[in-house]
C-alpha cells in the first residue's frame, strides 16, 4: 500500500483554513444607533495588502492537492480492474450527502423568505450564499475527466499544461480586448484543472523527486512573471477581491493564479524533500484526516458559521458596550467562527454521512447520465440561487436537475451493494 502523503492532506487542510479565516476578515461588523451593520473590508494601503495577497492565496495548491489525490484513485481504481462508472460512483456518490443536506437547508430558507417577504432582496442573498458552489461545480467537472488527464499525462505529460496555458491566456486577452471581465470565467474550466493537472504530475515525481533546483527555477520565473502581469501587462494587482478592489485574480481566475499555482507546487517539493510532515505524532495526524474529512462539511458551512458568530459577539457586545470595538474586531470573529465550527460542523458532517448513499460493486451505467445531471443542476443553482419562486425560474430548473440527478444517482450507485 503506498504511504499516505500528509503533506498533501497538510496542504488540503490548510486551504480550507485560509479560505475560512479570509471570509472572516472580508467583512466588518459597525454599530450604528445601536444596530449592527455589515460593511466590505477595504484595507489600507493597498500596495502591502496587494503584496501579502499573493502569500496567502491558497485556492491553486487546493486544487493541486485534488489533483494528486485523484491520480491515487485512478491507479487503484485501474489496479482494481474497475471501470469509469466504478470510478463516477465512488467520488460522486461522497457528496450526495453534503449537498442534499446544504441546498435543501438554502433552498427551504430562500425559498420561504422570497414568499413571505421581499423577493428581490431574497434572490439577491439566495445567489450570493449559492456562490459557495463555485467550487463543487468545477470540482464536478474535474471529477469527471480527471481518469483522461491522469492517463493524458502519463503519455504526454507536458501537452495537457499547454493547452491549458494557452487556452488561459487566450481567455485573458480576449476579456482585456472587450473590456468584459466576466469573460474570464471561461477559465474557471481552464486555470483550475491546469493547476490539478499539477497536482498528478506532483503525483508522478514532478517537484519531489529529480533535480532539486527545478523547483528553484520554477519559483524564481514564477516570481517574476506576477510582477510583470501586474505592472506590465495589467493585471490586478491583488489576488484577492477586497471592499475596494472588486476585480481581482482569483475570481474568475486569471493566468496568474495558473502561475502562482506552479511556483506552490514546486514549493510543496522543496517542503516534501526537506521532510516536513513526514513524521507526525499518531495524534496530528488523526486530526489532519479529521480535517480533510469534514472540508466539504466546512466549506459548505462556514459562512453560516460566520454569521452566527457575528450575532453572538454582537449580543455579547451590547451587554458589555465598553468592550464593543474589542468584541466586533475581525479577529474576534475568526476567533468565534473557529469555535463556531468546531461544535457545529462535526454535527452535520454526521448528518452527511448518513444521507451519503451506498456504494455497491457494479454500479449501473445512470452513473454517467445522473452525473451529468448534478453537474449541470449544481452549475445552475450556483448563478441563480436556490429560490422557488415564479420570479427566479431557472433557479428551480436548477434545482430539479440537482435533486434529480441526485436521486439517480443514489440509485445507480447502489447498485450490487450488499443489504444487511
Amino acid at each position: 500500500m503506498t504511504p499516505r502523503n500528509h503533506l498533501i492532506d497538510l496542504a488540503r487542510a490548510t486551504s480550507v483554513l485560509v479560505v475560512v479565516t479570509f471570509h472572516c476578515l472580508l467583512y466588518q461588523v459597525v454599530v450604528v444607533d445601536g444596530l449592527p451593520q455589515v460593511v466590505p473590508w477595504a484595507p489600507q494601503p493597498h500596495w502591502s495588502w496587494w503584496t501579502a495577497s499573493w502569500f496567502v492565496m491558497i485556492i491553486p495548491l487546493f486544487f493541486i492537492a485534488g489533483g494528486f489525490a485523484h491520480a491515487l484513485v485512478v491507479d487503484k481504481v485501474r489496479a482494481e480492474a474497475r471501470g469509469y462508472t466504478f470510478y463516477l460512483a465512488s467520488r460522486a456518490h461522497r457528496l450526495v450527502g453534503p449537498m442534499l443536506l446544504f441546498v435543501g437547508f438554502s433552498t427551504v430558507l430562500s425559498t420561504a423568505a422570497a414568499w413571505f417577504g421581499p423577493v428581490a432582496p431574497s434572490i439577491a442573498l439566495s445567489v450570493q450564499f449559492a456562490q459557495l458552489l463555485w467550487f463543487i461545480a468545477i470540482y464536478l467537472v474535474i471529477v469527471a475527466v480527471a481518469p483522461f488527464m491522469v492517463t493524458l499525462h502519463d503519455r504526454r505529460p507536458w501537452l495537457p499544461l499547454l493547452v491549458l496555458g494557452l487556452l488561459a491566456v487566450v481567455v485573458d486577452a480576449w476579456s482585456w480586448r472587450v473590456g468584459d471581465f466576466e469573460v474570464r470565467y471561461a477559465n474557471l474550466l481552464t486555470v483550475w484543472p491546469l493547476c490539478h493537472q499539477l497536482g498528478i504530475a506532483y503525483h508522478r515525481g514532478w517537484f519531489r523527486r529529480g533535480p532539486v533546483w527545478v523547483s528553484w527555477v520554477v519559483m524564481a520565473v514564477a516570481a517574476a512573471i506576477i510582477p510583470v502581469l501586474i505592472f506590465g501587462l495589467g493585471y490586478p494587482g491583488s489576488s484577492i477581491g477586497l471592499g475596494d478592489i472588486p476585480i481581482a485574480n482569483v475570481l474568475p481566475p486569471t493566468v496568474a493564479m495558473a502561475v502562482l499555482g506552479a511556483a506552490q507546487a514546486a514549493g510543496l517539493g522543496l517542503l516534501e524533500r526537506a521532510g516536513v510532515a513526514a513524521r507526525l505524532s499518531p495524534r496530528t495526524e488523526r486530526g489532519l484526516s479529521v480535517a480533510n474529512a469534514l472540508a466539504v462539511t466546512t466549506y459548505l458551512w462556514h459562512i453560516p458559521c460566520i454569521v452566527i458568530a457575528g450575532a453572538l459577539l454582537f449580543g455579547v457586545s451590547r451587554l458589555a458596550p465598553a468592550a464593543t470595538e474589542v468584541l466586533l474586531s475581525q479577529w474576534s470573529m475568526v476567533l468565534v467562527t473557529y469555535g463556531v465550527i468546531a461544535l457545529v460542523v462535526p454535527w452535520i458532517g454526521r448528518l452527511e454521512y448518513a444521507l451519503i448513499p451506498p456504494l455497491g460493486d457494479a454500479p449501473s451505467r445512470g452513473v454517467v447520465a445522473a452525473f451529468l445531471l448534478l453537474m449541470l443542476g449544481t452549475a445552475l443553482v450556483w448563478r441563480y440561487g436556490t429560490v422557488l419562486h415564479p420570479a427566479q425560474p431557472v433557479s428551480a430548473v436548477g434545482l430539479v436537475l440537482l435533486f434529480g440527478g441526485m436521486a439517480w444517482l443514489a440509485r445507480a450507485a447502489r447498485a450490487g451493494a450488499r443489504i444487511h
